[in-house]
């Protein structure tokens, strides 16, 4: 079935069986379709001239573990066993770049907010997929929005799992922003500071130094958030974990979201107001720093990658 904005693949990974991409159905009761209690993940595999290789493979299926263990749920599947999983499918579906979207979730059994009873079932699907905000974005940047939606607060649902429920927030922040004009938001926490954007974290440069939010401002810890973090510690880029006010970011030099799907896209303009001088100097020598590794063309970061 043809989707806009999503090319099929030949199979989908369900359960532990490669299912054809049209015969992957859940039943309506499905428990999580219901109640959002699932968790999911976000990873991409690269062209490489080794072939296809996985960015940081094993990490996501940890966190897919952790993000499932935070909520009290119970995986099948270790994570020795979804790494192999995603790599069967992708070689069966002759891939040599993908996105890769595991999820785990309550299906059909139960109804009432007790998901007890309903089995844990697990899926996989990769497919073609660009940046997330576009490679014009990636290019020029992107125009955001100070979203009027608030992050989730710790004390509602923990922040730090790939929660499916958590993302109905997240959805409305984006909607939010391309109602106004805008390609993206950032959103702040219930105390006023700077959280991260609906699907990305967010970094800002000032006078030469790098700042992102803290885990404890409520932000997801990104996979590709270590990785700049790596990287800026090995280019000598003076770095902190800062909790961020608005005002920070618009008086920034730099400011740009990094995420698996968003990959390393700068920010030009936040709330009409444009950001620096638009040279991003800082800003492209991570990204440079971070596709070449990704592409396995920087050696002392081809641990990130997982051959295929």
């Amino acid at each position: 079935m043809k989707a806009p904005g999503l090319t099929p693949t030949r199979f989908i990974w369900m359960d532990g069986q490669l299912v054809a991409w049209d015969k992957a159905k859940i039943h309506v009761l499905t428990h999580t379709l219901h109640y959002g209690f699932g968790v999911f993940e976000g990873i991409r595999c690269y062209k490489t001239e080794r072939g296809p290789a996985v960015l940081r493979l094993t990490d996501h299926m940890r966190r897919l573990h952790n993000s499932a263990s935070l909520v009290g749920m119970t995986l099948p599947y270790s994570v020795e066993e979804l790494v192999q999983a995603t790599k069967d499918l992708i070689r069966a579906n002759e891939l040599e770049e993908c996105y890769i979207r595991p999820i785990a979730f309550y299906g059909y059994g139960v109804m009432g907010l007790n998901p007890a009873g309903a089995p844990v079932q697990v899926a996989i699907a990769v497919w073609p997929w660009g940046t997330y905000l576009g490679e014009k974005g990636l290019k020029e940047g992107v125009r955001v929005k100070i979203s009027k939606w608030r992050r989730i607060d710790p004390s509602t649902l923990p922040p730090q799992a790939k929660l499916v429920a958590n993302y109905a927030n997240s959805i409305l922040a984006k909607l939010d922003a391309l109602k106004d004009g805008f390609e993206e938001s950032i959103l702040l926490n219930t105390e006023g500071k700077v959280a991260e954007g609906p699907g990305e974290n967010l970094f800002v440069v000032k006078g030469g130094r790098l700042y992102t939010p803290p885990i404890s401002a409520g932000v997801l810890p990104g996979i590709t958030r270590d990785c700049v973090i790596k990287i800026a510690e090995d280019e000598g880029i003076p770095f902190e974990e800062k909790n961020l006010t608005p005002e920070e970011l618009t008086q920034a030099d730099e400011v740009f979201f990094t995420g698996t799907a968003a990959e390393i896209t700068p920010v030009k303009e936040i709330d009409g107001k444009r950001i620096g001088t638009g040279e991003w100097k800082i800003t492209r020598r991570i990204q440079k720093i971070y596709f070449d590794a990704v592409r396995g063309r920087v050696q002392k970061y081809s641990a990130w990658l997982e051959q295929v």
